[in-house]
């Protein structure tokens, strides 16, 4: 709440408001906004609304929705996470921080000797994917066709397509997977 007041307070200056321009553009009291501001009061999401319209910005901005994405846009190799890890020897990795309103997500799969993607590539929701082969050779069955990637090969496909990766290299492999996510 305190944070949420921070930004409002920051964003009313921005535009030369004072807590009184502001109380009366929206109808509530002085007072009100300034123990908004001050983390002392929370307003009702109808008033939180007008704050929002009446600083030309979102609630979702007021409440920082943005903020993991903004704070955090590096994700460094040794705080990378596992994701899924499959019986075959296929693991994936998260390669960004998690916050709600992302539009992809980027994963790197490593793939084990004669492994596949049964259980980590499981995105069957309306949305599109790209892998791109950063190492290996993979045979790729996209409904009934197969398809030959090799190393530097980038594959673009609709979620909601059966699919399924397989390891046909002679070593471990890898593969960069970019998706939509499902934010239903």
């Amino acid at each position: 709440m305190d944070q949420m007041g921070k930004r409002i307070k920051r964003i009313r200056e921005s535009f030369g408001l004072s807590i009184k321009d502001l109380s009366l553009q929206i109808g509530v009291t002085s007072s009100l906004i300034s123990q908004i501001e001050k983390g002392k009061a929370f307003p009702s999401i109808v008033t939180l609304k007008k704050i929002a319209e009446a600083l030309q910005t979102t609630v979702g901005e007021l409440i920082g929705e943005n903020e993991n994405q903004i704070k955090r846009p590096l994700l460094r190799s040794a705080d990378r996470r596992l994701a899924k890890k499959n019986p075959k020897g296929t693991s994936s990795y998260l390669l960004s921080y998690h916050f709600p309103s992302k539009q992809i997500e980027p994963y790197l799969i490593e793939f084990k000797k004669d492994s596949n993607s049964r259980g980590i590539m499981t995105s069957n929701f309306p949305g599109q994917e790209f892998c791109y082969v950063l190492k290996g050779e993979f045979e790729v069955t996209i409904e009934d066709i197969k398809y030959n990637l090799t190393e530097g090969d980038g594959f673009y496909f609709n979620s909601n397509k059966s699919h399924l990766f397989k390891n046909i290299s002679k070593e471990n492999a890898e593969i960069l997977w970019i998706i939509t996510p499902n934010n239903n």
